[in-house]
């Protein structure tokens, strides 16, 4: 599987609680804050919820 770089660009402030899970089951929680992963398809599924507050770059 390939490594990605997960950072979340938007605030989580007035989202839905399960938007606020899925970010904080990704290891973030803060805007700017980065984790590398594995692209499994988990995490295809996490990121493609919250693809509107977090951008994904491939390493």
């Amino acid at each position: 599987m390939a490594k990605v770089r997960i950072t979340q660009t938007r605030s989580t402030i007035k989202r839905p609680d399960t938007q606020l899970r899925t970010i904080q089951s990704l290891g973030l929680g803060k805007v700017n804050n980065s984790v590398e992963v594995e692209y499994t398809p988990q995490i295809q599924g996490m990121v493609r919820k919250v693809n509107h507050l977090v951008s994904v770059t491939e390493l």
